[in-house]
């Protein structure tokens, strides 16, 4: 059965931020059992706490979608460079560390990015930029695009979805998500 996980962002993030539980709530209606928990260590959203929990406590394997917002999407990226997933959702992703502290402190960073592996592990990527997104450049979000050959969303005016640009439903991540999945037929085949 397919599993969606919803990762929020760094800086006291919460599962009941933003558009995650309007995404939690219409992925279930759906029949996608979907996770939204509290990652650990919250403020820094540190790759030594994140990756391990998605992989030991959350599960996430060939038949989970890894559904990041912010650092969220940073270690659905991180994760799928060494585990097999069935696909990612990258909002406001980022591939450096934009010279923040913070960032720098997450870990995410201190390793080049391994592009051909993120693309391999899963089936598809979707992602979702903003370019008048006020924390990270729009060029992140294309520089990924780039690299891992994205189905690319770019936003003229939802910032980070998030945060200042607060939104409360996502419906285009919604039907994307559902689209890739009609597509290869996993809502008759997925038991």
């Amino acid at each position: 059965m397919i599993k969606a996980i919803l990762i929020h962002g760094n800086g006291g993030g919460k599962p009941t931020d933003n558009w995650l539980p309007y995404l939690k709530r219409e992925l279930e209606k759906i029949g996608i059992k979907t996770e939204a928990p509290q990652f650990p260590d919250e403020d820094l959203a540190r790759v030594s706490y994140w990756i391990p929990f998605l992989k030991d406590t959350l599960k996430a394997d060939e038949k989970t979608i890894i559904i990041g917002h912010s650092s969220g999407a940073i270690a659905a990226m991180k994760f799928a460079e060494e585990n097999r997933i069935l696909g990612s959702v990258l909002v406001g992703a980022y591939h450096s560390d934009l010279g923040i502290e913070k960032e720098k402190l997450s870990g995410y960073f201190d390793t080049p990015w391994d592009w051909n592996a993120i693309k391999k592990n899963q089936q598809w990527i979707i992602q979702f930029a903003g370019m008048n997104d006020p924390w990270i450049p729009v060029e992140e979000a294309r520089f990924i695009h780039k690299k891992l050959d994205t189905d690319y969303h770019e936003s003229i005016d939802q910032g980070h979805f998030g945060g200042d640009y607060y939104k409360e439903t996502f419906p285009e991540a919604l039907e994307a998500i559902k689209a890739k999945l009609s597509k290869q037929s996993y809502f008759s085949n997925d038991e």
